[in-house]
């Protein structure tokens, strides 16, 4: 673990940057999903480095949610004038991580698109779009989270299906566009089936 990032190695061990922005509620999410994440890649048999940075992953994803989203958007390296402000703290996070020196882009790919999904997800995308859906503080509809995560890490493939299947229904049902990002995604987990 001596080659991680001193950012993803702190965070992996539950320590936030020092410009994190997240409240106490807030963290209280991010510890649930580093926590599942922990878990799953301890079930899948992931060696330690990996197991570290799955639960980094869980710590910092919304470690800007919090922050003021016009302020995320005047900082981010590159235009993002497509996402909605409930979206944009995911790639504002990659972005400073970036800065800061983290080159490992399946990791910054995860953070970034976590809410959205990405048709670029390896396991560790896939595990954090998931566990941010599924973790155990999330009031609506218990039962049926807690089914899907029983079903971790085993069928990842499937459990990421079932959930970006009951957002697209949700923006289908408001009649509300679904991200390209979020299609990609979808398309993705279909063609693999």
């Amino acid at each position: 673990m001596s080659d991680m990032h001193p950012l993803i190695a702190a965070a992996a061990r539950g320590t936030l940057p020092d410009w994190a922005v997240a409240r106490k509620k807030r963290r209280a999410h991010i510890a649930r999903v580093a926590e599942l994440l922990r878990g799953w890649g301890e079930a899948r048999g992931d060696d330690p480095r990996d197991v570290e940075r799955w639960s980094a992953a869980g710590y910092l994803h919304d470690v800007l949610r919090d922050a003021d989203p016009g302020e995320l958007r005047r900082g981010l390296s590159m235009p993002l004038d497509g996402l909605p402000d409930e979206v944009i703290h995911g790639p504002a996070a990659a972005d400073r991580l970036r800065r800061e020196g983290v080159t490992d882009e399946p990791l910054l790919t995860a953070i970034a698109f976590h809410t959205l999904g990405s048709s670029d997800f390896d396991d560790i995308g896939k595990a954090l779009y998931v566990a941010d859906f599924l973790e155990p503080g999330r009031r609506l509809q218990p039962k049926w989270r807690a089914k899907l995560r029983d079903q971790m890490p085993e069928r990842l493939d499937w459990v990421a299906q079932s959930v970006v299947e009951k957002r697209v229904q949700f923006l289908i049902k408001r009649k509300r566009a679904a991200p390209l990002e979020t299609l990609g995604f979808w398309n993705t987990l279909a063609k693999g089936r």
